[in-house]
């Protein structure tokens, strides 16, 4: 999977969503420019992302959906990472995955509908998450539904946890830039095997 991420991250139309782990020790990408550098990547990169396969109107309806999986509350949401662009150039780059997007989005437009007489977007938000927690546990019997709903959760956590804010909020040490390497966190353990520095 990360090595699938790892050539995602390569595209350069990407606004929100960047690679974690590629960015960790690139100063060009973290925002840092020494002297005689210039930004090339700020530069280059779009103020609004384009959606490489779905329409706008399910580009924000996968937009919303992720947030509602992941919300920003004391810490950044899906939003904030932007999965969505991470979900559409995803599914834009495997056709496998296209008719399970697309038919799972027209089938939540025809619950929501069903259930209160508007698609999805135009819900409120509460009624959006009543309807996803409908679809969402293994009782329910909208079989449908349900895959819809683990495939977009999928998605969602691959995403913002590949994503910079993702490792950011796991504390992932590779983000850390160390002065010098860190001591053993085992020096206490009485297992621990106290070998020698190697003599060469």
């Amino acid at each position: 999977m990360l090595a699938r991420v790892a050539a995602v991250s390569q595209f350069p139309g990407f606004v929100r969503w960047a690679f974690g782990a590629e960015d960790a020790n690139d100063p060009m990408k973290m925002g840092t420019v020494h002297e005689g550098q210039s930004p090339l990547s700020a530069q280059q990169k779009p103020h609004v992302y384009q959606p490489q396969f779905f329409t706008p109107t399910e580009y924000a309806m996968i937009d919303q959906l992720s947030e509602l999986i992941i919300p920003a509350d004391d810490t950044p949401g899906a939003r904030d990472a932007g999965v969505s662009e991470f979900i559409d150039f995803m599914t834009a780059s495997d056709t496998t995955l296209q008719p399970r997007f697309r038919d799972g989005l027209q089938l939540l437009d025809a619950r929501a509908t069903t259930k209160y007489g508007a698609v999805f977007m135009k819900l409120p938000e509460d009624k959006q998450t009543e309807l996803l927690r409908a679809v969402a546990y293994k009782s329910t019997s909208d079989t449908e539904g349900r895959k819809f709903f683990l495939l977009v959760r999928e998605y969602t956590v691959m995403g913002y946890y590949t994503s910079r804010i993702g490792l950011e909020q796991l504390d992932y040490p590779g983000l850390k830039l160390y002065a010098q390497s860190p001591a053993c966190p085992h020096e206490g353990d009485p297992e621990h095997k106290h070998l020698p520095p190697p003599r060469y």
